[in-house]
């Protein structure tokens, strides 16, 4: 079993920062490509960051010079730095892990971020 733990979401003011943190344990094997993604309201499931195993990220436009992924392989860690925060990136924020040769993902529980004006 792999359990995927998520940390860090909360209500901020429009500007202002928060710093997830997703950790991977259990049955941890060859670990792939980590990532965030996110749940807007009247909205699809959306990915919002990816991180690549040699560390190449890509990053949605909508963040992209606000949000920054990063990962701790040996704590078998990914993090999103969101910063600028806006009211439209309100939402419950995912972690997903990719592992092994046949790339299965797993998902987090989810954690609420809540961005006021």
């Amino acid at each position: 079993q792999v359990q995927l733990v998520e940390s860090g979401g909360g209500l901020v003011q429009a500007g202002g920062s928060l710093r997830l943190s997703c950790v991977a344990s259990g049955s941890i094997f060859k670990l792939q490509t980590m990532g965030w993604w996110r749940q807007t309201p009247g909205k699809q499931r959306e990915e919002v960051a990816v991180i690549s195993t040699s560390a190449g990220t890509i990053i949605a436009d909508s963040v992209k010079g606000r949000f920054t992924i990063s990962r701790d392989n040996a704590k078998t860690a990914v993090y999103l730095q969101m910063n600028s925060l806006k009211p439209e990136d309100t939402g419950v924020y995912y972690c997903k892990v990719e592992m092994g040769v046949g790339r299965t993902d797993y998902w987090g529980q989810g954690t609420q971020v809540t961005v006021s004006s």
